[in-house]
């Protein structure tokens, strides 16, 4: 590998072939390249759809210097070039794609053809409902995953309290967790070829819909039991008390965690009513998640003569959990992620000077700013390198 393409991390050496575009498979082998991996990305020769979504610097779409980081893009028409994409496969230790179910068949690059040609090749597959099922070959995206796994129906307000439909969380979340659920399928799989030894490929089936589902906590059970549906709960946590979301003077709002004995007494002393700590009503968990509206009207009358920065500091300095509901911008300026450099300032040669989120995972002695080895590069920036010195068809 050319010195510029070098990469360090824990994942170096592995070869991962992204047949991806939009979110899912995209986010999945970002995080295993900013982990080290040698990602090289086929793109359209009009580009990953997402890179005409959001803002723009000079003609560049400011967030694929991030979607891209750390990947080498070629350009690759798949109804025509094929056979770039098989001499790509045969080299690759993984590939990731999340056409829907049959897509890849169709342009001749289904497992029987790639396995024929690689048998040790991990292929992860993300789609909308799977490979199976009588959903399969329905169109899907984020919002369907959402919305069929169940998070959708819960992230309301208790019923009664509006007629506006539930909101979605403001990410694509099941995008994103089915990104991080097929990378976690294909180490495994790699772990299992490479390691307990059996060198063979496996094929890893991922869905927007399983991904969300499988974070809906104790729910089947419960529903198993006795046919309980839990319901939308609004900022609240049905079963601690006090843990709620309460409006402050300024407009912001601020997150407050008082759950256990201890630190209710110590929040009590802080908003200036002392003694309901003592009073029956409030006096263990129980209780006040039984008089929680009566608890959380008593807190919020004192948030509100605080501003979210004010409140926050009196209530850190009596070691309760709290915090404001950040905007980006409040992310930005925090004093403890622009620090661990959770907020990373970078130099992008398409963009200038910009912002990256630093890695999620660290290793000891690692540092946030070598995760970074470029930015997401322009359409088919690598296609020389990759063809022609990987390949060595120049």
């Amino acid at each position: 590998m050319s010195p510029a393409f070098q990469r360090r991390g824990a994942l170096a050496g592995l070869k991962v072939l992204e047949i991806g575009h939009y979110i899912a498979a995209p986010f999945c082998t970002r995080v295993l390249a900013d982990l080290g991996a040698e990602v090289i990305k086929l793109e359209p020769p009009e580009g990953d759809p997402v890179r005409g979504w959001g803002a723009r610097k000079d003609g560049h779409p400011v967030w694929f210097s991030i979607h891209g980081r750390n990947k080498l893009s070629v350009v690759v028409d798949l109804k025509r070039e094929k056979e770039k994409a098989l001499a790509l496969a045969a080299r690759a230790d993984v590939l990731v794609e999340n056409f829907r179910p049959g897509q890849l068949e169709r342009l001749g690059l289904g497992p029987e053809v790639l396995h024929a040609l690689n048998p040790r090749l991990v292929i992860a597959r993300i789609s909308g409902f799977g490979q199976d099922g009588p959903y399969r070959d329905r169109p899907a995206f984020g919002a369907i995953g959402e919305a069929m796994g169940g998070i959708r129906h819960l992230t309301g307000h208790p019923a009664g309290m509006t007629d506006l439909p539930p909101p979605r969380c403001g990410i694509s979340i099941s995008d994103d967790l089915a990104g991080l659920y097929a990378a976690i399928g294909l180490l495994s799989a790699v772990y299992e070829r490479d390691v307990t030894g059996t060198g063979k490929g496996r094929i890893i089936d991922i869905t927007l819909v399983d991904s969300v589902l499988n974070l809906m906590e104790g729910m089947l059970p419960e529903y198993a039991l006795d046919g309980r549906i839990r319901q939308p709960a609004g900022a609240g946590l049905p079963t601690a008390a006090p843990t709620n979301t309460y409006p402050c003077a300024d407009g912001k709002w601020l997150c407050i965690a008082g759950n256990s004995d201890l630190i209710f007494r110590r929040l009590a002393a802080v908003i200036g009513r002392p003694e309901i700590a003592d009073w029956p009503r409030f006096a263990n968990n129980f209780e006040r998640c039984a008089h929680v509206v009566e608890l959380d009207g008593i807190i919020a009358d004192w948030t509100r003569t605080q501003t979210g920065a004010a409140a926050e500091a009196a209530l850190e300095a009596a070691d309760i959990p709290c915090s404001r509901l950040f905007d980006i911008a409040d992310a930005a300026a925090d004093p403890h992620l622009v620090a661990r450099k959770s907020v990373l300032p970078i130099e992008d040669p398409l963009i200038g000077r910009t912002l990256h989120f630093g890695p999620a995972i660290r290793f000891d002695g690692e540092k946030p700013e070598d995760v970074v080895a470029w930015t997401g590069p322009e359409v088919g920036a690598h296609n020389e390198y990759v063809f022609g010195t990987l390949l060595g068809k120049g």
